[in-house]
């Protein structure tokens, strides 16, 4: 096997077409700008009772014994299945949420910390620092627009007209502006917040978004080669928009 190292700089995808945001969390999964809501599925759960009975016959076994290493080698397949299940199911759901859109926004959030906090065994069950670097692969790969964007207040702010609505109760499951009367799931509004704060962050506005850079577009289309998976990426986002 021949390997070859070079310093080749690979350009992100152009920003275009229609944007989401994501806001992760552990009563849903994740939950999208254009309202979809994923729930959570608990992946240790479905085999921590299995798994809990492997390790209590672990304690009865002599140390260094034929036995006990087989036992061990049996809980170890058992977290690689959890593992490989997690996994799998990220790379489906990144897929989904890239179909029809150009580009994707999500919080900046250090998830070592939610590890460490009361649902320290949720938040690891879920693995979202894995999810986010997956999201980012997939992203790439199918021309999309990734970007990270400031985490806090996302769930005081009113999507709408950016007032403030005060902090909420995790029982508060429902985003209602006293100023604009906007009412919506909070995770969602937390996205369409996320979303607009992506948008911005980019020198546009929602409304300029919306209505399409042509010129932009166009000139990234011209840039590519023909028949180039970015080209038709480019291209399909020209459509939608």
């Amino acid at each position: 096997m021949l390997t070859l190292e070079c310093d080749v700089s690979v350009a992100a995808p152009p920003a275009f077409g229609h944007p989401i945001g994501i806001d992760l969390g552990l009563d849903k999964f994740a939950a999208t700008s254009d309202g979809a809501l994923i729930e959570r599925p608990r992946f240790l759960n479905t085999l921590h009772r299995k798994l809990k009975l492997l390790q209590r016959r672990l304690r009865n076994k002599n140390i260094g014994s034929n036995n006990r290493h087989k036992l061990n080698c049996k809980i170890a397949r058992l977290h690689q299945r959890i593992s490989d299940t997690r996994k799998d199911w990220h790379f489906k759901l990144a897929h989904k949420l890239c179909d029809g859109i150009g580009m994707m926004f999500v919080e900046d959030i250090d998830f070592r910390v939610w590890a460490k906090g009361m649902f320290c065994k949720h938040t690891l069950d879920a693995g979202f620092g894995q999810f986010v670097s997956i999201l980012q692969w997939v992203c790439w790969k199918r021309g999309v627009h990734f970007a990270k964007v400031d985490k806090d207040y996302t769930s005081q702010v009113c999507p709408q007209c950016d007032t403030h609505t005060g902090r909420k109760e995790l029982k508060d499951r429902v985003h209602s502006c006293p100023e604009c009367g906007y009412t919506t799931h909070r995770d969602v509004a937390a996205a369409q917040v996320i979303r607009n704060r992506g948008i911005s962050g980019l020198g546009r506005s929602l409304d300029e978004n919306a209505c399409g850079d042509g010129e932009t577009s166009a000139a990234v289309l011209v840039s590519r080669q023909p028949g180039d998976w970015r080209t038709r990426r480019v291209w399909r986002g020209l459509v939608t928009v």
